[in-house]
């Protein structure tokens, strides 16, 4: 006796039409782009000239890059403490099931997305204009970048805690604080704590590409070193940029290991 076979369910039209919009669109995208894979591969000589020299890395320079690198560290963690700091109260404002007046939830909403859109290098270069070259801007720049980001998926897990302690805290008659702090925040500290870890992981990278636009850090000596074309230089930098990160993200996975 052969087991049933389930019958196949056919394909909807739909998805065809779908399908074809997605083929069409790549396809008008390389027009427009004028992609071409087959001049990428015909140049691809001249990385490896760039990558030899690279790899030639200038030791003498190390030294230069101790001072610079401690300075994207401290932009990327004061810029992360700030941006969290902010984004936590103002997460709570934003979440439906905390505030229940939809008025008020979409205005802060629409704030949050409005910040969200805006990216980390345009920040850099407005606050290098209002604030001058060096890692004043850097900071302001990561820090309303971890706000966006850090604000999103705070209020997100705040919507997704279970509503029994806030409904029994309710109709024992506690108010809003008492609420958030008795109810809330015991289901959401862990998230929070990965959050901002995760925000650090991120803006350890970021401020290294921060620097392009003045906003201090390391980032400014591997562009000096690019626009003097000593790859030697740049192949140092990048080798001390992937070691810092590789050691921030073995501690930071050790944190929330021993945090969460």
């Amino acid at each position: 006796m052969t087991a049933p076979t389930l019958p196949k369910r056919q394909l909807q039209w739909r998805k065809w039409l779908l399908t074809g919009i997605m083929v069409l669109g790549l396809i008008w995208s390389i027009g427009i782009t004028n992609a071409n894979l087959g001049l990428f591969f015909k140049n691809f000589s001249q990385f490896t000239v760039i990558f030899t020299e690279m790899a030639h890395v200038d030791w003498s320079y190390a030294y230069y890059t101790i001072d610079p690198m401690i300075q994207t560290l401290k932009m990327a963690i004061i810029g992360t403490l700030i941006g969290s700091a902010v984004a936590f109260p103002y997460a709570l404002l934003v979440s439906r099931n905390i505030v229940t007046n939809k008025i008020v939830v979409g205005i802060f909403r629409f704030m949050l997305n409005i910040v969200r859109t805006i990216p980390d290098l345009m920040l850099a270069a407005l606050f290098v204009a209002i604030v001058g070259i060096g890692p004043v801007a850097g900071i302001f720049a990561l820090a309303i970048f971890t706000f966006g980001m850090v604000g999103k998926l705070f209020y997100e897990a705040v919507e997704t805690i279970d509503p029994g302690p806030l409904e029994a805290l309710k109709a024992a008659g506690a108010g809003r604080i008492e609420m958030i702090r008795f109810a809330v925040l015991p289901q959401i500290a862990n998230y929070f704590v990965s959050f901002v870890l995760y925000a650090f992981e991120i803006n350890v990278r970021a401020s290294t590409v921060l620097g392009y636009m003045g906003a201090g850090g390391i980032g400014i000596y591997l562009q000096q070193a690019l626009s003097m074309f000593r790859y030697d230089r740049v192949g140092l930098i990048v080798l001390v940029i992937f070691a810092v990160v590789l050691v921030i993200d073995y501690i930071s996975g050790k944190a929330r290991e021993v945090l969460l």
